[in-house]
C-alpha cells in the first residue's frame, strides 16, 4: 500500500469534522501527488501532540520560520508508508524523544487547514498525538528555536486556536 492509499482510507475513516474530510479526499482525488509537498495546491501533513498525561503536560516547539509555538509535524517524505507514521517520525525527530514515543490509539485527532505562503497554497494537516514515555528527554532539533512543556492551562496563553483545539481534542481522547 502507498502514502496516497492509506492516507485515503485513514481520512475516510475519521468520523469527525465531515466537511474538513471531504475537502481532504477531495483535494486527493484531484492531486494524486498531494501527500507530498511539490504539490502546490496543497499537501498532507502529519503532525502529532506529544502529551504526557500522568504530569498533565504537552511538549511544544517554538517553529523555526514561523515564531509560534506548535506541536511536533511536518511534510510527507518518500519513504514514509502511511500518514501516522510520518507524523510519528516527525515527531521523534522535533521532540528529539527516540524510543518510547507512541501514538495514542484510535487514529487522528483532528485535521487542521491551514495557509502557507506561496508557492504552495495549504497544508492539510492530519494530526494524532502521542504519548511520551515516563521520563522523556527532550531535545531541540535544527528546525526548532526551543522546545518547552506546557501545563494544559497554559497552551491557550501561548499557542494559537489550532494548537489549543488539539490538546482539547487529545485529552477528551484519553
Amino acid at each position: 500500500m502507498t502514502l496516497y492509499e492509506d492516507t485515503v482510507l485513514v481520512l475516510k475513516a475519521y468520523e469527525d469534522q465531515p466537511e474538513l474530510r471531504d475537502l481532504y479526499l477531495e483535494h486527493l482525488a484531484a492531486h494524486p501527488d498531494g501527500v507530498y509537498k511539490p504539490c502546490r495546491a496543497g499537501h498532507i501533513t502529519g503532525s502529532a501532540l506529544v502529551i504526557d498525561p500522568a504530569g498533565g503536560r504537552v511538549l511544544l516547539t517554538l517553529h523555526k520560520k514561523l515564531g509560534m509555538w506548535l506541536q511536533m509535524g511536518g511534510h510527507c517524505e518518500p519513504g514514509d508508508t502511511t500518514i501516522a507514521g510520518a507524523a510519528l517520525r516527525e515527531a521523534v525527530e522535533e521532540s528529539g524523544i527516540n524510543e518510547g514515543l507512541t501514538l495514542l490509539p484510535g487514529g487522528p485527532v483532528r485535521l487542521d487547514r491551514h495557509p502557507i505562503p506561496a508557492p504552495c497554497n495549504w497544508h492539510l494537516d492530519v494530526q494524532y498525538a502521542a504519548l511520551a514515555p515516563a521520563g522523556a528527554l527532550e531535545a531541540i532539533s535544527d528546525e526548532s528555536l526551543d522546545l518547552r512543556w506546557f501545563p494544559y492551562e497554559e497552551v491557550a496563553a501561548v499557542a494559537d486556536t489550532s494548537v489549543v483545539r488539539l490538546v482539547e481534542a487529545t485529552r477528551a481522547r484519553l
